[in-house]
């Protein structure tokens, strides 16, 4: 059987391919410490899950609107509205199966072959992906640790030509943990609104800020209805498996986005959707306590990295992923990850699987107890003074 050209331009996520390798590893009798897979180590909170089972037993077991239920909608239109300044309804929302839907369906539905698509380097490895699965052209916008991990604002700028069609924005970002300031998110917008550029905003992380607060480019003038957001549950609510995202977009997307929606999965499933209503509803405490343990871990990540000799690490403002630089060590990247899960049971990331700019550095997902956490740290540790 012979493969369309289409598919060799479409990629992958690592994350998923070193799991695989670490379970193949597990099964042989290794233990592995988890830092490479990117969700909460936590459990749904028991009231979503409950709220989800009710929803079944009540028969919330068929088909919805491609969309999504006018009251989810609404619901997450009143929560966007209220946490980015904005003002939207539950006609600007799409609810999909993840977030990752939203990316493709935004691009699908905007993007030309030919046309180019700004991206930032390193970052989550499904936008160059994307990107270059429907024809359009990767210009990835560098992200430099001298920065904290943020662009170059003015060379942004020159980057901008007539075929520029849409620019992905991700803060806090995976796999930096980097925030982008308000200052450079204006100017990013200003270049937005001058050069008619669509913006994707993925704002997945939101919820997991641990210094300033969170700044919306569609909160800038202008800039809702050049604005797609990109948010979901799968973080905020550890519901990675429940498969529920959105997006909220000017209300032109709206019906384009659904049909392909239609085309591609129907809709989101009925009772996950009750479910979500009800982790939007409920109580935000687990939220909160989830966010306040990953703040914890971070520094013990952190602090750890940075009292082993060849490697550097800045402290993520967002996210949960530390994005170390190990180039002293005299490995690379590549050399670096997979030895440390062959020789020492440490699942992580190379740099490169996020992108060019991702060479010299890892990316460990503190998504683990504390107590594997310090594990690995001292596997980690060993890995590298062997290697001096």
């Amino acid at each position: 059987m012979q493969l369309s050209e289409r598919m060799s331009l479409l990629g992958t996520e690592t994350a998923f391919e070193v799991l695989a390798k670490a379970r193949r590893l597990e099964a042989e009798g290794m233990d592995v410490v988890h830092l490479e897979i990117g969700e909460p180590d936590f459990a749904t909170p028991d009231h979503i899950v409950s709220a989800g089972a009710a929803a079944m037993a009540q028969g919330y077991t068929h088909y919805g609107p491609s969309p999504g239920f006018p009251e989810l909608r609404e619901r997450i239109a009143q929560e966007v509205s209220e946490t980015r300044g904005i003002s939207v309804t539950g006609d600007n929302v799409v609810v999909t199966p993840g977030g990752k839907p939203i990316m493709f369906f935004t691009m699908l539905a905007l993007v030309n072959p030919g046309d180019e698509v700004l991206y930032p380097n390193p970052g989550f490895p499904i936008y160059e992906s994307m990107i270059s699965f429907v024809g359009g052209v990767p210009v990835p916008m560098k992200l430099y640790e001298s920065r904290g991990f943020n662009i170059d604002v003015d060379e942004v700028a020159t980057q901008v030509t007539s075929k520029t069609r849409l620019m992905i924005i991700n803060s806090p970002n995976n796999p930096c943990g980097s925030v982008i300031e308000r200052d450079d998110l204006e100017a990013l917008a200003d270049l937005a609104r001058e050069n008619e550029i669509t913006v994707l905003s993925d704002e997945i992380y939101n919820r997991f800020l641990y210094e300033g607060e969170h700044h919306s480019v569609s909160s800038f003038p202008e800039m809702r209805d050049r604005t797609i957001i990109l948010d979901g549950f799968s973080k905020t609510y550890a519901m990675t498996g429940w498969r529920i995202g959105y997006g909220v977009m000017p209300t032109a997307l709206v019906e384009p986005i659904s049909r392909l929606v239609t085309n591609s999965v129907s809709c989101t499933a009925s009772f996950t959707q009750m479910a979500a209503l009800e982790a939007m509803n409920g109580s935000q405490e687990e939220s909160y306590k989830i966010v306040a343990e990953f703040e914890r871990r971070r520094d013990i990540i952190v602090e750890g990295l940075e009292r082993i000799p060849g490697i550097r690490c800045l402290t993520p403002k967002g996210a949960f992923y530390a994005f170390p630089n190990i180039e002293e060590t005299g490995m690379t990247s590549e050399r670096f990850a997979s030895g440390l899960l062959e020789d020492a049971g440490v699942a992580c990331l190379a740099g490169e699987s996020f992108g060019q700019f991702g060479r010299g550095y890892v990316r460990f997902s503190f998504a683990n107890s504390a107590e594997n956490i310090r594990k690995a740290l001292d596997r980690i540790d060993s890995f590298v003074a062997k290697r001096r």
